[in-house]
């Protein structure tokens, strides 16, 4: 636990490092839904959480705690233990007023930009300008550097992305460690970059602890032998939810290697996947990787705001932290980069050249922001809504029916699912927010199934209810 100049907060009885509870990769990608009361988790699926209530609910226990007696007293009880001297309890008390200024600050400046956002809500999270304003705008002190979160996307299934050439929604990222203490900086790990100079990129980010994670989602290299080894997708439960209709799905794969396949491959259980000349020849390591596809803005058609926001940000940046372009992606990329190497160096004895690059996932810091959004495979795809790179569309049943025909406002809160369109019940329920899709930010276009050619968007010819149910049964054997 750190303050946000990555000096670590100490215990003012023992003064000892203290840690702390936050959140994990599970946050945002452990999967939860209900069938007629029966509740099922899936480990790397999109999660329901809505992160912005998460945040205030914290910010109210914290004032609760900080100026209510009773609480405050329980507090410093468990901290330093009973009985301590009230010297100490002051101390505690400062640093808790400390990380109070810290949240107040962060809410009047996501007042101050409200208006130019769009509210994320559940399932979703404007998971890279978050990050930005933590690094660029709370980090550097620096509150120009604040932006509005106006490009919200659904939290990424994350089985088979440790062996794609490129991650996030627009294909931004490519080498595991910048992606992952990229993360673990949005989500407060603290990181020096205004204090001592020789501490510059000091940090509570952990990269071993990193590396080993991303080793047990990625698994062994993946070949048409073994297939993934690592995080595997979901298989569709046929003792929870409805037996699968195998005539129909039938249908549903003929449809599904005419229509959908040149984009998102043969099923990754065939030996058409595996010889897909996607997959790149083995690296030193190696290792190889699947190219995913980058399909350009003008042919998707789908909501712009998350490509177009990361290729247009620019941040302010003082000379003494050796990086020298405003730009906000490769900007990142280096801080994040600088923040693993002074962990790296720090080591007693330093990391070893070797063991650092495989730390890195033997891939170079890639950094880029096409205009552009990535196709991946589709295994495990009937255990993620909502749909689109925003989740802007409840179903797959929508998301193959013409944009006219999806729903133009939904609500996201419910964990009910629905087996027979591939989605979560959209049906209001108490605390549960809804999707405007007339919103920029929350566009359902695009990735269309339609006559017209000629529309943007349009990706396929228009799909008439039997074959979109038969694509909808045969996704749920992917």
């Amino acid at each position: 636990m750190n303050h946000r100049d990555g000096r670590p907060w100490q215990n003012p009885l023992t003064k000892e490092d203290m840690t702390a509870v936050g959140l994990t990769c599970a946050a945002c990608h452990t999967g939860r839904f209900t069938y007629q009361k029966t509740a099922v988790f899936i480990d790397g699926a999109p999660a329901i959480t809505r992160v912005d209530e998460l945040q205030k609910a914290i910010g109210l226990a914290l004032a609760y705690t900080r100026y209510l007696p009773s609480r405050f007293g329980r507090f410093a009880d468990r901290v330093l233990g009973p009985g301590v001297r009230d010297n100490a309890k002051s101390v505690l008390r400062a640093e808790l007023d400390e990380v109070l200024e810290q949240y107040k600050k962060t809410k009047a400046l996501d007042d101050s930009v409200k208006a130019q956002g769009v509210e994320e809500g559940f399932a979703r999270l404007d998971a890279l300008n978050r990050i930005g304003n933590t690094v660029f705008a709370l980090d550097l002190n620096a509150d120009q550097n604040y932006v509005a979160k106006s490009a919200p996307v659904h939290f990424p299934r994350i089985w088979d992305a440790s062996w794609f050439t490129w991650v996030q929604y627009n294909g931004s990222i490519e080498q595991p460690m910048v992606r992952n203490a990229g993360e673990a900086l949005g989500v407060f790990a603290a990181v020096n970059l205004t204090g001592v100079k020789d501490k510059l990129y000091q940090s509570s980010v952990q990269p071993e602890t990193l590396h080993k994670i991303e080793q047990l989602l990625a698994g062994m290299p993946p070949d048409a032998a073994r297939g993934f080894t690592g995080l595997n997708s979901p298989k569709w439960p046929e003792t929870i939810l409805p037996a699968i209709d195998k005539t129909l799905a039938a249908k549903g794969a003929a449809l599904y290697k005419t229509i959908c396949q040149k984009c998102h491959l043969p099923p990754v259980t065939t030996p058409e996947f595996w010889n897909s000349p996607r997959w790149l020849p083995p690296n030193g390591a190696g290792e190889r990787y699947l190219d995913v596809e980058l399909i350009p803005l003008g042919h998707i058609g789908t909501d712009p705001a998350q490509a177009e926001g990361m290729k247009n940000r620019k941040v302010s940046i003082p000379e003494d932290l050796g990086v020298t372009t405003n730009e906000f992606g490769p900007a990142l990329g280096k801080v994040v980069e600088k923040t693993a190497t002074y962990w790296y160096d720090h080591q007693n004895p330093p990391t070893p050249e070797a063991v650092r690059q495989n730390m890195n996932g033997n891939r170079p810091n890639g950094i880029q922001a096409p205009l552009a959004y990535k196709v991946r495979p589709l295994d495990g795809i009937w255990a993620t809504p909502p749909y689109l790179h925003n989740g802007s569309v409840p179903n797959v049943y929508a998301l193959l029916s013409p944009v006219a025909e999806r729903p133009a406002k939904f609500f996201l809160g419910n964990r009910e699912y629905d087996p027979v369109n591939l989605g979560y019940r959209t049906e209001e329920v108490p605390g549960s927010f809804e999707v405007d899709t007339s919103i920029k930010g929350n566009l359902n276009t695009g990735h269309e199934f339609d006559d017209n050619p000629k529309k943007p968007g349009v990706i396929g010819r228009r799909l008439n209810p039997d074959e979109r149910r038969a694509l909808v049964e045969y996704l749920k054997t992917q």
